[in-house]
């Protein structure tokens, strides 16, 4: 039997947070993770080969490459993810020392010249007019640039209750009128969030997707933040495994493959974790920190009966948005910050990722086969429109079709101008293993299946997402699904839900002195808090927003010249 005075069960970013916070306040704290390796999707793995075999490419160094999940990068909103990096230490400095800032982000067509937006702190009006350019979209019509700013003025004007009961209860395609726009604007502006979210415009609450594209735009414009950063290794390396050694050395408890089986609970409170091969873990305080996926085979009848909030999360949705990395022989650069392949079928972004990365602390020439001098890290987010290849949808190709396509889909976006790309520059590939070929035929047609998808905030959800202190009084959550102010699945949301998680524990322990993890709002500019406080009064009164009533006239004279 295992004793502590905390079990977090789970070992990704929500679940590492609750440990560090509690830990750093002298609290006993164990860790359950089901994997051999902390970090959730987030972490990196040591690979061998393409399918995580032993690759017998002449000259392999036995040095492994890193895999991953996706690559990991941080826009100027994340902050409470960044403050714990920050107080970690790692050599000399702090994690946070491992963050390099991007410059630019390049947009790929297939038809057409690809666009470059830079992504650095303007210095000069010519450069903020040009930061804003990405945007609003210099081709779009000057009536649709209109309509944007004043869809977005709505955002910035609404209060919290109406963004909470109303925007979040529409689509972001309807709010901002998709389908009476051109197609450049759909394009740009309703498609471009799949990218970033994995998340179809169609069915994305207006709330949470209007809420992080604002963020996303006052980061660049923010002089006091990097707009975005990267890290300069793989991210076990650079983050994750001295995050284990500062915990380890805090007195944390650390237990990789020990899965949970379930919780046991006396109809009041938690009183034991279960581990699958029968060993029992006893604490006072019990932190349920495993995906959203994962999260409802803990939740048994009785506990959702003592906290409905627990029985909703089975309603929330998860889409698929998992990476593969090219292993390539020239290290082709690329632009310094991500990529998006704009019109690619699945909505694909990139980064090309050793220009980032320090030799002297994770030197590829040095890993793998010899021939590796670049990584390009990709990221599918659409898993359901047909391919250029197969013509199938990726959930229905094997796993070598899908990397197959998504390298031809990046050849047909980066080749139109001059060849970038080429066959001959692939050495080898890493597809993330959740990504799993089924041994039967589904009825949907899938070849494979995903077991670490993500969640996605679809109309209407954020009824269903629990907070972290839920109605069991020695259970708290940490996961991306928690209610944040964060919102959207992240490393940033996950990190949230685990202070969050963390102060709840500490108030029960109100009889140690304790200092509250820090919790940040997402800012927004000042300037428009006095509309807000005009709008609360309006909500409260039963009263619509100005810009609805606006939108509503504009809409019944569509419908009428239409007629006419």
């Amino acid at each position: 039997m295992i004793e502590s005075d905390v079990a977090v069960v789970g070992g990704g970013i929500g679940g590492l947070t609750a440990a560090h916070e509690l830990a750093e306040r002298g609290i006993d704290v164990t860790v359950l993770e089901a994997n051999e390796r902390f970090g959730g999707k987030a972490r990196s793995m040591p690979i061998a080969g393409a399918s995580g075999e032993s690759v017998s490419t002449p000259g392999a160094s036995d040095a492994p490459l890193h895999g991953e999940h996706g690559f990991r990068f941080f826009p100027a909103f994340y902050r409470h993810v960044t403050d714990t990096m920050a107080r970690i230490p790692d050599g000399e400095g702090t994690v946070a020392d491992n963050l390099v800032e991007t410059e630019a982000t390049l947009i790929a067509n297939v038809d057409g010249p690809p666009q470059v937006a830079e992504t650095g702190t303007p210095e000069t009006l010519r450069g903020w007019l040009e930061a804003l350019r990405p945007a609003f979209a210099e081709d779009l019509p000057r009536s649709d640039v209109r309509f944007l700013l004043e869809r977005l003025l709505y955002l910035l004007t609404s209060c919290e209750a109406r963004r909470e009961d109303e925007l979040d209860d529409i689509s972001w395609w309807e709010f901002i009128d998709a389908e009476n726009r051109s197609q450049e604007f759909r394009d740009r502006l309703a498609y471009a969030t799949q990218a970033l979210v994995a998340l179809r415009p169609q069915v994305g609450s207006a709330r949470t997707i209007g809420t992080i594209y604002l963020q996303l735009l006052f980061g660049q414009l923010d002089p006091t933040r990097p707009t975005e950063q990267v890290l300069n290794a793989p991210t076990s390396v650079a983050w994750i495994d001295p995050w284990l050694r500062y915990l380890e050395g805090l007195g944390v408890d650390l237990r990789a493959n020990a899965p949970v089986r379930d919780l046991e609970f006396d109809g009041r409170r938690v009183t034991a974790a279960t581990l699958v091969d029968g060993e029992t873990v006893v604490a006072d305080e019990f932190v349920l920190a495993v995906p959203v996926e994962v999260a409802p085979q803990f939740v048994t009848p009785e506990l959702a009966r003592v906290a409905p909030e627990l029985g909703r999360i089975e309603r929330l949705d998860t889409a698929w948005m998992n990476g593969v990395q090219f292993y390539l022989s020239e290290d082709v650069t690329l632009t310094r910050g991500h990529q998006v392949y704009a019109d690619s079928p699945w909505a694909l972004t990139s980064i090309s990722q050793r220009q980032f990365w320090r030799d002297h602390e994770y030197d590829v020439s040095g890993r793998g086969p010899d021939a590796v001098e670049g990584v390009l890290s990709v990221i599918a987010s659409d898993w359901d429109t047909p391919g250029v290849v197969h013509g199938k949808p990726a959930r229905q190709c094997t796993r070598e079709e899908i990397v197959t396509d998504i390298w031809a889909q990046l050849k047909t976006h980066l080749n139109g101008t001059s060849p970038t790309l080429s066959d001959d520059l692939l050495v080898d590939w890493f597809l993330d293993p959740s990504i799993v070929e089924r041994d039967d035929d589904s009825e949907a047609g899938d070849r494979v299946e995903n077991r670490s998808p993500l969640l996605i905030n679809t109309v209407g959800s954020l009824r269903n997402r629990p907070p972290a202190d839920v109605a069991v009084p020695n259970l708290t959550l940490a996961s991306d699904y928690v209610r944040t102010n964060s919102d959207l699945a992240s490393m940033e949301s996950a990190n949230e839900a685990g202070r969050r998680a963390a102060n709840a524990v500490l108030e029960r322990h109100a009889r140690r002195s304790y200092v509250p993890a820090d919790i940040w709002d997402l800012e927004e500019p000042t300037a428009f808090e006095p509309f807000k406080r005009e709008d609360r009064l309006r909500y409260r009164l039963g009263l619509p927003h100005p810009a609805e009533v606006t939108q509503s006239v504009r809409s019944l004279t569509r419908r009428l010249g239409g007629r006419a």
